[in-house]
């Protein structure tokens, strides 16, 4: 019997914004050459790092464990989408567009290549991550059959009007601001991929019509661990069994969307 994959910790966030029809949220198309949800459209994030623990740490975070899943998801979404979620110290406001050019003029290509860790670069400018303002949205662990595994944290984060969110040109190869709507009805019309978890979260974002009112409902409710259960049915499709307590609007799903890995 093959052994399970660990599920690696990992986290994303949602950024969102009130445009002209409602609310939207940004998303990135993953590169066909990855090898987990390759080619879909997925929001900005990925695993939780060594570093991101020892940042937690140093930051003093209340629980490090909870920290370096906030710190893991603001690190990704700069390097995926050039947001940065951060304030100078002692300073309420997060940094503006001028501050966060520079950052990323010196620092977003390092950060990729591996060649500078990023608590390096907030002490370099002077700079406090905005854990506060990450809402706790939901939590996925990829079914245990599946050969690449992920225990994800999502959360919700309002995008700073003055940051530019652009994809990377390496994990992620174009990038978009759409409705959930949108989304899901663009991958009914085949335009979009996208993975269970992901079309799930949009459709549970398509109920609030602003991102005060997804912000509020979020923190209204009681975040549920959601491990689906898998049974194929044929050859394209599949029953996915989740708890109807994580607020999904039901407990099975039938569904003919590919595996993420």
């Amino acid at each position: 019997m093959a052994q399970e994959a660990v599920a690696r910790p990992a986290a994303t966030i949602l950024l969102l914004r009130d445009g002209a029809n409602g609310l939207e949220v940004f998303m990135v198309v993953r590169h066909h050459a990855i090898d987990f949800a390759s080619g879909a459209l997925v929001f900005p994030g990925g695993r939780v790092e060594d570093s991101d623990h020892a940042l937690a740490v140093q930051l003093g975070a209340p629980d490090p464990v909870t920290g370096a899943f906030q710190l893991a998801a603001i690190r990704e979404t700069f390097e995926e989408c050039g947001v940065l979620l951060a304030r100078p110290a002692f300073c309420p406001v997060l940094i503006g567009a001028e501050t966060l050019r520079r950052v990323e003029d010196q620092h977003r290509g390092p950060l990729n290549a591996g060649e500078i860790e990023f608590g390096t670069i907030l002490t370099t400018h002077g700079l406090e991550p905005a854990a506060d303002l990450l809402v706790h949205y939901a939590h996925w662990i990829t079914p245990a059959n599946q050969p690449k595994r992920y225990d994800t944290h999502f959360f919700l984060a309002e995008a700073p009007a003055e940051h530019v969110a652009v994809h990377d040109g390496h994990e992620s190869v174009d990038s978009i601001w759409i409705s959930p709507q949108d989304a899901l009805k663009g991958t009914e019309e085949g335009r979009y991929k996208l993975v269970f978890a992901t079309q799930m979260n949009l459709q549970k974002l398509a109920r609030s019509a602003t991102v005060a009112e997804a912000i509020a409902a979020a923190q209204a409710s009681t975040v549920v661990t959601v491990l689906p259960r898998s049974a194929k049915i044929d050859d394209t499709r599949r029953k996915l069994l989740i708890p109807e307590e994580a607020g999904y609007g039901g407990s099975e799903f039938i569904v003919d969307l590919p595996p993420a890995s």
